[in-house]
């Protein structure tokens, strides 16, 4: 079924179709910051499934009539038809944590997932649970006041296929969970739960897809901070739990995510 243009569309059209550069410029980089206490902290990305986006812009070049006109065409196909299938329905999931440190104290946080705010995210996470693909998995990175992150599995797995991008729909607030990413369309099992309101990451194209719920902060705030961003995340790829038990033994780790019917 084609997508008849209006008359406002199609002078569009003809602008960008005359249009010979768009530019949006800044240098791409492989790192989030967020401020901090003294003044900002620097979340440095490992390969392609850290936490990452540039810092403070991405270059796109769009050059010459065609490309613009392709730009137009995309953007007309992304329109979700008439009688679209519905996102699924937000469910629960229960996520059973040791929380590290000295004490190795065990306690649980139920996440809302909301297909609704992005359903390849979403979509993505339920797969990995029902795989058993974060039990054991260690929280190998935690910056108090920005974020938590993890996703790496506790034995070395062969690398998953990319997802699309979700639009940003909900902003990166206190309590969502996100995938990290490498840069567009690269999610694929990592994760991270944002400590602050870090609003900033809305633009860079982090889309959340779930939110811890009630108290369940209070259990998410006790994750171990002492090693912070000293996990190497090739070496997780790699080993798994082999290197993380050796070398930070005291990393908090979820133990177990269950799915509620």
């Amino acid at each position: 079924t084609m997508v008849a243009a209006s008359r406002p569309g199609a002078r569009l059209l003809c602008v960008a179709a005359a249009a010979c550069t768009v530019a949006l410029l800044g240098p791409r980089g492989a790192f989030v910051t967020s401020p901090d206490a003294a003044g900002r902290a620097q979340v440095e990305t490992t390969g392609a499934d850290a936490v990452a986006s540039a810092s403070s812009g991405r270059r796109l070049v769009l050059s010459g009539a065609a490309s613009a006109v392709a730009g137009l065409g995309e953007s007309l196909q992304g329109m979700a038809p008439a009688g679209a299938e519905e996102p699924e329905a937000p469910y629960d999931v229960v996520v059973e944590v040791m929380l590290g440190g000295t004490a190795k104290e065990t306690k649980s946080f139920t996440l809302k997932v909301h297909p609704e705010w992005a359903p390849i995210g979403a979509a993505q996470f339920k797969k990995l649970i029902e795989k058993g693909w974060f039990e054991e998995a260690a929280i190998f990175r935690v910056v108090p006041g920005f974020i938590a992150q993890f996703g790496l599995p506790a034995k070395a797995q062969s690398r998953l296929e990319n997802i699309k991008d979700d639009p940003v729909k909900v902003s990166n607030k206190k309590g969502t969970m996100v995938f990290a990413t490498a840069g567009a369309n690269t999610r694929t099992s990592q994760l991270f739960i944002n400590y602050g309101d870090n609003a900033f990451l809305d633009k860079q194209g982090f889309s959340p897809f779930a939110e811890v719920m009630g108290d369940g902060l209070q259990v998410v705030e006790q994750f171990n901070a002492e090693y912070k961003e000293s996990p190497n995340q090739g070496s997780i790829t790699s080993q798994g739990n082999v290197y993380l038990d050796k070398n930070f033994p005291r990393l908090s780790k979820i133990t177990k995510m269950t799915i509620q019917k």
